[in-house]
């Protein structure tokens, strides 16, 4: 039997510290969308109105700065499962997800490389993040596959990999539509093939 893995309780963050953590990702959201992957930590905790002692205390490294905007924004994607199942047939509903899921990292440069250095050290943030956008692709894949249209044996693990390759082509118009072209074609493999009933002649 495995040792038991003591861990210490995280301390909640006063008052003060939540707002100064909550300033510092929110700007960190905003200047990773306009800065093309050149995201400057002096910059973050200039414009959060903190120090950059402040910024190091909550986020140490620029990875983890990422990660932290990326678990945050795909929380967010993970709870668009509900309205976009609410408001469109599960099909349609996968279909948008997946292409909402394709888009959001061709327009955070930087974010796929963060999350590959995070992988490699087993970061707990990254393992939280992959679990939650897992569960809810999980859920669009099980409204499909409900309908029979979609195949049944390609799980959240296998879709989400090849979605997210989309994430190393820039943001261009040419390359959204490239993007959009992968995505359909993940669709279509996704689809089940009714073939007609043989008939002997």
């Amino acid at each position: 039997m495995a040792d038991a893995v003591e861990t210490t309780p995280v301390r909640p963050l006063r008052a003060d510290a939540r707002r100064n953590r909550d300033r510092l990702l929110a700007v960190a959201t905003e200047s990773l969308a306009d800065s093309r992957g050149q995201l400057s930590l002096e910059a973050v905790a200039r414009q959060a109105g903190v120090g950059i002692a402040t910024l190091y205390r909550h986020f140490p490294t620029r990875e983890a700065l990422v990660l932290a905007v990326y678990n945050h924004e795909m929380e967010q994607l993970g709870q668009r499962v509900d309205e976009l199942l609410a408001s469109h047939g599960p099909d349609e509903a996968l279909a948008r997800w997946l292409g909402e899921l394709s888009r959001y990292g061709m327009t955070r440069p930087g974010v796929s490389d963060a999350f590959r250095v995070a992988a490699a050290s087993q970061d707990e943030l990254v393992h939280h993040t992959y679990t939650h956008i897992t569960t809810a692709l999980t859920r669009l894949l099980h409204a499909a596959a409900q309908t029979g249209s979609t195949r049944t044996d390609i799980g959240a693990d296998d879709l989400l990999p090849a979605v997210c390759g989309t994430w190393e082509l820039p943001d261009t118009p040419a390359a959204r539509q490239q993007a959009d072209r992968l995505v359909n074609l993940l669709l279509d493999g996704l689809h089940v093939t009714r073939r007609a009933p043989r008939t002997d002649r």
